[in-house]
């Protein structure tokens, strides 16, 4: 296996145009455990380690630019003001120290619909910026995920940062697992308010071949507010709303049986965890929650 480590950008770029095989590694939680349990084995790893900007975050007046690099402790430290779903979903990412190594990067160049990232970046609607020797372009998230651990990065392409929307409204993360640490999610949900746009997104991970957002569930529920004045008078949201919610939430779902749990839980647990995030975010939203610290199921 040939090792190449670049010491900046330009290199790596030019790197990945000579080689489009050879496999991007920073903090390696993903692709390292592929290659110990002999699931892969590529001819080249590139290691992005010296790239000192992937590991930089700009916060702006309306978006948050993350580095492809940026650890997940240092978003939970950091940026969970402006970044709450996201920085929720971090922190229940497995051990600390695979906190203070792996990356939203790392998470997206996998695609792996099990990502503890993916929910919380559709749900706040993110752009995923890749780069190449031909130039740079932003993909929506919405259109990243294009199969089973697979994205829509072009072979000698290569994930510079995300671009994430500065929070506007409450956001929340739940994740199922079949224990509380060094877990990987049975199934997760994340949820954002958007009152400025009276919207609401959503991300389903582990429960389809790959993260989904449960787009008739969102429209239903941002009706529903609007109609019954619940954005202006901040009232308790009803329960059979919060109820038709979560079932069309569960609709979305595209479950397997597998190890870590059947297609039927999968299903009943994303309907409960929707109920729930909506429960913590509108409590959020009225001013009487906790904004940040609820989130692990």
């Amino acid at each position: 296996m040939e090792f190449l480590r670049p010491a900046s950008w330009d290199e790596a770029l030019a790197a990945k145009a000579e080689h489009p095989t050879a496999v991007p590694i920073a903090g390696g939680t993903d692709v390292m455990v592929e290659i110990n349990f002999d699931h892969r084995r590529p001819d080249r790893l590139m290691d992005l380690g010296r790239i000192d900007e992937l590991r930089r975050w700009e916060v702006g007046a309306d978006t948050v630019r993350l580095g492809a690099g940026v650890p997940y402790a240092q978003i939970v430290e950091h940026l969970r003001a402006e970044l709450p779903g996201l920085a929720l979903a971090a922190h229940t990412v497995a051990s600390p120290q695979i906190r203070n190594r792996g990356s939203v990067g790392g998470n997206l160049g996998t695609a792996s619909p099990a990502g503890d990232a993916h929910p919380a970046l559709l749900a706040a609607g993110a752009e995923v910026e890749v780069a190449s020797v031909r130039g740079t372009r932003r993909i929506p998230v919405d259109d990243f995920y294009t199969g089973v651990k697979r994205n829509a990065l072009a072979p000698d392409e290569l994930i510079r940062a995300v671009h994430v929307a500065r929070a506007d409204g409450p956001q929340q993360f739940s994740k199922v697992g079949t224990r509380n640490a060094m877990v990987i999610a049975v199934c997760a949900f994340g949820l954002a308010l958007h009152p400025r746009t009276r919207t609401v997104r959503t991300g389903i991970g582990s429960a389809a071949p790959t993260p989904v957002r449960a787009r008739v569930a969102e429209e239903f529920l941002a009706a529903a507010l609007e109609e019954g004045g619940f954005w202006e008078s901040r009232k308790t949201v009803t329960p059979s709303v919060a109820r038709q919610f979560a079932q069309l939430a569960a609709g979305a779902c595209q479950p397997i049986d597998d190890v870590r749990g059947t297609a039927a839980y999968r299903r009943h647990a994303v309907g409960v965890m929707a109920r729930r995030t909506l429960t913590w975010a509108w409590e959020s939203y009225r001013g009487t929650g906790r904004r940040t610290t609820e989130g692990a199921a």
